[in-house]
């Protein structure tokens, strides 16, 4: 590590970390470090949108599990987090889901007018290059390529066709319906993934006052007094210091940034005494309001047209030459918004298509070819934390989301609400025509109660759609952990930028919102387009 200090200090090169770091990069009177835990995003499966789950438990993946959740039937639920550049952009599904105006709206009672929708808009614009099928640009020239499917399966097909069948309505991804279904729009580029790291910081390498180190673990937050001066970092075993004489931002997402902040002495007083860490600032929300998005799935065999062949040599070779074929699928290839009860407001369901047996998070391999059909808590009332295991800031913290103990049921009523609906997609003459609907998971399925069956598949096989959110969120309220302008309440010299500081979850998937919120933090932090 070189003794240089910086202006500013980002931690964590994931979607808003590499937004922040690229765009206070444009003014060259700022000098940036962006420091990364993992390696650099060369390996062929970031490349290949099919192969993302190959990248879960390898060197690319934080790997973390949660504490055993007893609604669950006491199971440990396996989180995949990105540690490579791009963060977790470079290793998940790429459905790019902004989520619904309103529930970036429901911000504004937490935080204020500035992060409400109309405000946001423009952010939205800044990150999204949208083309279409034909790669014709017919969006804004942002900073990430937002693409339709390129080469989506039959199959796709028959579960819209399905959904029809049912009563929901076909409807454009991202635009102004809020019910109905829709083939996903993904952030690729001519069927490659197009992650944060290429949108943001490979337009940036260039620039002298950049600076991108990679498998550099940062273990605490450096204070004088209660002003942020630089992070203490571990690589390749050795610690080692880097100061910043303006800012630091953390940028380590809903899991890593908490536990750097309490690492540091920003948390509740008695946890860290508990590990006999220093307090710098007692702020007991630091790790609390965790929000995640729980999905249970049902599935099915299918005739033929799945990604089960997606591995093949031909397939390989027509990604290779062409960029079409089923190696260029996000496999989940469509969703959809429905209500759980017909008096809400807004859906609080998310539907979910992938065109293959996605069995144990894509850990699993079926020998043959599957439908998978699920459904997702998109709006949870169950609320959980992320917590100290020890000091050693070596040691992964611990992760309890809580899933489905809000004192109502309601979280859990929700969610097999939601697998009743998955469960007439199944019955409909559209995926009979895909399907003999023979049960892959749950296993032994066939011929049991659909109430049965539904509850066991939540017991047994509901795991995380990969969406915390809330461990250190925004707002003008003293107990918040950022204010609105995204500062560590307490100290000077630092902030937080990255899906932790959603005041509240929303429908769409984290990864467009985390780069907005990166984009408005770097704003915040000022002249970082001039």
């Amino acid at each position: 590590m070189d003794a240089t200090t910086y202006d500013f200090i980002v931690v964590g090169a994931g979607s808003a970390g590499c937004a922040v770091a690229a765009r206070l990069s444009e003014n060259s009177a700022h000098s940036v470090l962006l420091l990364e835990a993992g390696p650099r995003d060369d390996r062929l499966e970031i490349r290949i949108p099919a192969a993302f789950s190959k990248l879960f438990h390898s060197e690319l993946d934080w790997d973390y599990d949660t504490e055993p959740q007893p609604q669950l039937n006491g199971r440990r639920i396996y989180w995949p987090r990105g540690k490579v550049l791009g963060g977790s952009s470079s290793i998940n599904a790429m459905m790019w889901i902004r989520g619904f105006p309103e529930d970036y709206d429901a911000w504004t009672d937490a935080a204020g007018e500035s992060w409400s929708w109309n405000a946001l808009r423009p952010y939205f614009r800044r990150v999204e290059r949208v083309r279409g099928a034909s790669d014709a640009e017919t969006g804004t020239a942002g900073a990430i390529s937002i693409e339709a499917q390129r080469s989506p399966r039959s199959a796709t097909a028959a579960f819209l066709d399905a959904a029809r069948e049912l009563g929901l309505d076909e409807v454009a991804a991202n635009g102004p319906a809020r019910e109905g279904v829709t083939q996903t729009m993904v952030n690729q580029r001519r069927g490659a993934r197009f992650s944060a790291a290429d949108g943001y910081l490979k337009p940036a390498r260039r620039r002298r006052n950049l600076t991108v180190q990679t498998g550099s673990h940062a273990t605490r937050v450096l204070f004088d007094g209660t002003r942020a001066v630089g992070v203490e970092v571990v690589r390749d075993g050795v610690t080692a210091t880097v100061c910043a004489s303006r800012e630091v931002i953390l940028s380590g997402g809903s899991v890593n940034t908490p536990h750097l902040l309490m690492l540091s002495g920003i948390g509740d007083r008695d946890e860290l005494a508990e590990h006999g860490i220093p307090l710098v600032v007692h702020s007991p929300e630091v790790g609390k309001n965790l929000k995640d998005h729980l999905v249970s799935g049902l599935i099915i065999d299918a005739d033929d047209d799945t990604l089960f062949a997606a591995e093949r040599l031909g397939e390989l070779a027509k990604y290779l030459i062409s960029r079409t074929g089923m190696l260029t699928s996000n496999v989940a290839e469509a969703y959809g918004y429905l209500k759980s009860e017909p008096g809400l407001d807004l859906p609080d369901l998310e539907l979910i298509f992938a065109p293959v047996a996605f069995i144990d998070q894509g850990q699993t391999t079926h020998q043959g070819h599957g439908l998978t059909i699920g459904a997702i808590l998109s709006q949870p009332r169950s609320s959980g934390t992320v917590s100290l295991a020890s000091a050693n800031p070596l040691d992964p913290p611990r992760i309890d989301p809580r899933y489905l103990t809000d004192p109502d049921g309601r979280d859990r009523a929700a969610l097999l609400h939601g697998l009743g609906v998955c469960e007439d997609l199944i019955a409909s003459d559209a995926i009979g025509r895909v399907s003999r609907r023979r049960f892959i998971r749950p296993e032994n399925a066939d011929g049991m109660p659909r109430a049965e069956r539904d509850a066991l598949a939540i017991d047994e096989y509901a795991h995380t759609l990969y969406h915390p959110v809330g461990t250190a969120r925004m707002g003008t309220d003293a107990a918040s952990v950022v204010d609105e302008h995204l500062r560590v309440r307490g100290v000077e010299g630092l902030r937080v930028a990255d899906a932790s500081v959603m005041p509240s979850i929303i429908r769409g998937h984290t990864n467009a919102a985390a780069m907005v919120i990166g984009e408005r933090a770097a704003d915040l932090i000022g002249g970082a387009r001039s």
